[in-house]
């Protein structure tokens, strides 16, 4: 991207250059990346795809939950190291990687059909955004179905049986709207906010459980601990392991936070003195504050969505999909408490579910949406398909994408309208993307790494073990799926 103008988040000016916080307590007031990308993070792949996976392997893939969650970050922590040390966002370190080149590296290309291939994601968080809608104001979804009726009579017909079409459009256009509106430091505030309140909700959702028929025993989670996948989820399971935790959307997006938040700035251009080592350590480790800080977020976040749709939705063998998805869910948060002393509690939960399942689903269309369209302008431009010299013209080609990828979305949806299967679809492209995002930094990494700056011993060997723990889980999943596809 272009580093022409002083007020560039992407430049690296000399006066923006600072001293790293020298205490935890100033080093948490700096962070901030991390929790935009577990706002995006727990979202559809946890409330829906976690979730569906529970509800059909029950507590058996517990461990590749919490492996998902804590693997991924290893490689994280590498991009947002290059990018504090480098001033690159990742599409632009990619970009340098040896190989066939159409204006930009293949990596990048493979980067864009990836992109694409997730907007199925998208579509699935708008669809089951407007059935939250509709379950929370049924009475509202009946009369605009009837004021279309005006319009021309057979929209009524139309909309009285996809009542949530509606809702999903409003959601997409409130969405769009919102991300025309601010930059970086509005993302921060709203995405944290909202991130903190659906953890809670749902981590207080399991404790409840332990009051009910549905408690959680010893037993279950040892169960969930032992290494094996049923053959009837192997695909959603691979789906799940590309989702959960930080999947290749998140990796990709990492840097460009990382850099919008000032790290890289703070540490300035790249130099040979010791007091450049020494900023860029402290904003590194900065850096590794947050992205822990957020994995233990979403981690918290991702096993309780999974334990409420083993715990519920397995024994009953319920399975959220098509329109049908939100009122499968709710039966997680609602069911519990029939015949207990909560269960005057319904009412309550009934509408904490609601604004629980609207809030992940929107942040993560939001922030989701945000980074797509920061990555795809720095494609456009690194591609010489658009290049876009200066803050501004930048800034126009990420504003046109803000509109262009929810509205693509919105159509996928009405297409097909099967919000599991859509998931599916970006949850495969982003697995099979991950091995080749841990492969290509642990090359650019072994290329361009300043030893000053790390990474340590320890850090080396769980990003290698992070890229074969990916590597295999990836090939044994796509075995799996080609004998399922050949009927083996």
């Amino acid at each position: 991207m272009s580093h022409t103008t002083e007020n560039d988040p992407y430049a690296l000016p000399p006066d923006a250059i600072a001293d790293p916080p020298r205490t935890l307590l100033q080093a948490m007031k700096q962070i901030g990346p991390g929790l935009i990308l577990a706002a995006s993070i727990v979202g559809t792949g946890e409330l829906i795809n976690t979730t569906s996976l529970g509800a059909k392997a029950g507590f058996s893939l517990l461990w590749l939950i919490l492996l998902s969650c804590v693997i991924k970050v290893f490689v994280q922590v590498e991009m947002g190291r290059y990018a504090i040390t480098h001033g690159k966002t990742s599409l632009a370190a990619f970009n340098t990687i040896p190989g066939p080149r159409f204006g930009a590296s293949w990596i990048c290309w493979l980067w864009l059909f990836m992109t694409l291939a997730t907007q199925a994601q998208i579509a699935a968080m708008e669809g089951t955004v407007g059935q939250a809608a509709h379950m929370a104001f049924p009475g509202a979804s009946e009369a605009m179905a009837r004021l279309a009726g005006r319009v021309s009579p057979g929209w009524y017909d139309f909309l009285s049986t996809r009542e949530e079409y509606v809702w999903a459009s409003l959601t997409t256009l409130a969405a769009i709207a919102l991300l025309l509106s601010g930059g970086y430091r509005r993302l921060e505030k709203i995405t944290t906010i909202l991130v903190a309140a659906v953890t809670l909700f749902t981590v207080a959702s399991v404790v409840i459980l332990q009051w009910t028929q549905f408690r959680i025993h010893a037993v279950n989670l040892e169960q969930g601990l032992k290494f094996t996948v049923p053959a009837a989820a192997v695909a959603l399971a691979f789906s799940a392991f590309g989702i959960t935790g930080v999947g290749a959307s998140e990796l990709f997006a990492y840097p460009y936070w990382c850099i919008e938040k000032g790290y890289a700035r703070s540490v300035g251009p790249r130099s040979d003195d010791e007091a450049w080592a020494a900023r860029a350590r402290g904003w590194t480790r900065v850096m590794q504050l947050d992205a822990w800080f957020s994995m233990v977020v979403f981690t918290v976040a991702t096993v309780a969505f999974y334990l409420l749709g083993a715990a519920v939705l397995h024994p009953q063998g319920l399975d959220p999909k098509g329109k049908e998805m939100i009122p499968t869910l709710s039966v997680m948060y609602l069911q519990p408490l029939e015949g207990t002393p909560l269960a005057g509690l319904r009412a309550f939960t009934r509408v904490g579910f609601l604004l629980g399942a609207w809030a992940v689903l929107f942040k993560t269309l939001y922030v989701a949406t945000a980074a797509n369209s920061r990555l795809t302008a720095d494609f456009l431009h690194l591609s010489g398909i658009w290049p876009q010299q200066g803050t501004k013209n930048r800034e126009r080609a990420v504003r046109a994408f803000c509109v262009i990828y929810p509205l693509f979305a919105l159509g996928l949806y009405y297409a097909f309208r099967e919000p599991q299967g859509l998931i599916k679809v970006g949850g495969i492209a982003q697995g099979l993307m991950l091995p080749l995002i841990t492969g290509a930094v642990l090359y650019v990494r072994g290329r361009d790494t300043d030893r000053r700056v790390g990474p340590s011993f320890f850090s080396d060997a769980c990003t290698w073990l992070a890229f074969f723990a990916i590597t295999g889980v990836a090939l044994y999943s796509m075995r799996d799926l080609v004998r399922q596809a050949l009927g083996y």
